[in-house]
């Protein structure tokens, strides 16, 4: 009988070794391998390990730190980032509100909450000013994590912000009005540099830009560092590039290492350590209607994540520090990754 204890994998060809089985009494083969060496054991393993390892608890920062996940091109995982880091931050012990600030809300998607048309969302909180915490929900299965959504109105929000007073600075007012406590805000961009990025820019003071390891990763960066650049001189003098990381990373590719290799030299101490792995089960999970950390503990982009967290809070205990070598990185990065894409 097959076993049913794939609760932490896909199942999986048999791995050779050996088996038992049964040929009448006294005779039989050799004794089965222990549970952990199958792959499904494995699995299991791995999400006990990860789920305990996430239960440790990490520093809380001092204030609130607010992520502007951002990259104008598409399909860099900015959105898979947002909400997995959230997940594994609260996983940590940490208060968690994630803004979706893209119209195709796929962020909200992807954390099971609802966005249809007649939800409140982020775009009566930038275009009606109505309160955030009317329309923050709970994400059901991750205490301490949070999700103000979007709706499909979202997506004219950006002509409609052209013409009220303070376009730029509506999300930043509605995130200082609100009173719950938080230790963490990873704010969802659009895959473009339009007002509502900008309105994310001026609201957060680090900026978590995340690179796929595939060709032509560097192209368009230059143009966001510049708005950064902009937003800082001119709306928000505490932004800053905090925070580098690879996705979609597959050793196997000689491409993966390069691209690794050149993002980390242009960027330095910035990029975390950690990398994110291109998978299967990450690419599932939003279907779901969950991240990967509660749709598979024990896989390599759940593991991944969690660790990636762990950097990014132990980072943030000296973030004051880092902003200011983040400013001088940044200004001598634009023009390094100018010169790499001619």
């Amino acid at each position: 009988m097959r076993s049913d204890a794939n609760i932490a994998g896909p199942m999986t060809d048999p791995v050779p070794g050996p088996r038992t089985e049964s040929l009448g009494e006294g005779v039989s083969r050799e004794t089965p391998p222990p549970m952990d060496d199958t792959p499904i054991g494995r699995s299991a393993q791995l999400a006990v390990e990860a789920l305990g390892r996430a239960g440790e608890g990490l520093p809380r920062p001092d204030r609130t730190r607010v992520m502007v996940v951002a990259n104008q091109k598409g399909g860099v995982g900015k959105t898979t980032t947002t909400v997995n880091l959230a997940a594994s931050l609260a996983l940590h012990g940490a208060r968690v509100l994630v803004v979706d600030l893209d119209p195709q809300g796929n962020a909200s998607t992807a954390l099971g909450i609802d966005h249809h048309a007649d939800v409140p969302s982020i775009y009566d909180v930038l275009v009606d000013s109505r309160p955030l915490s009317e329309v923050v929900q709970p994400v059901r299965d991750v205490e301490g994590l949070f999700c103000a959504p979007a709706t499909i109105d979202l997506a004219g929000a950006e002509i409609e912000l052209v013409s009220l007073v303070a376009r730029e600075s509506r999300l930043q007012r509605a995130i200082q009005a609100y009173e719950q406590p938080l230790d963490y805000i990873l704010i969802d961009c659009p895959p473009s540099l339009g007002l509502l990025t900008v309105n994310a820019l001026v609201a957060g003071a680090e900026v978590l830009i995340p690179i796929q390891c595939e060709y032509y990763a560097l192209e368009g960066l230059g143009q966001l560092l510049r708005n950064v650049d902009l937003v800082r001189g001119h709306l928000n003098p505490e932004l800053h590039v905090s925070t580098i990381l690879l996705t979609m990373y597959d050793g196997r590719t000689r491409l993966a290492s390069q691209v690794a290799e050149e993002v980390r030299t242009h960027f330095g101490k910035e990029v975390l350590r950690t990398s994110i792995p291109r998978s299967v089960r990450i690419s599932e999970a939003p279907s779901y209607g969950q991240t990967v950390l509660t749709y598979d503990p024990g896989s390599s982009g759940s593991l991944s994540y969690l660790e990636a967290a762990r950097e990014i809070a132990l980072r943030g205990v000296g973030v004051h520090y880092e902003s200011q070598h983040a400013h001088t990185s940044n200004q001598n990065n634009r023009q390094n990754i100018s010169e790499g894409m001619q």
